[in-house]
């Protein structure tokens, strides 16, 4: 498991901006959709296709905070 945590929580910079990253698509997508609401239904199914990413994108950046922060406290347990 440990290794497991290494892995996805060595770059927490870089888990940072993928979640910053995928939370800008997800704004990106629900104001699409919200605009469809208003305008053409087109637009909310673009918004759709934006948020399916946003969501990967910013789990990956969030799982991968999560683990770096759980490496630490588990490393702390070992002094």
């Amino acid at each position: 498991m440990n290794r497991l945590l290494e892995k996805l929580g060595q770059n927490p910079q870089r888990s940072l901006s993928f979640f910053m990253r995928g939370l800008g698509l997800f704004v990106i997508g629900a104001l699409l959709i919200f605009v469809g609401y208003y305008f053409h239904h087109y637009w909310q199914i673009v918004g759709l296709c934006f948020l399916i990413p946003a969501i990967l994108l910013a789990a990956y950046g969030y799982i991968g905070m999560f683990a770096n922060r759980l490496l630490n406290i588990f490393q702390r347990r070992k002094y």
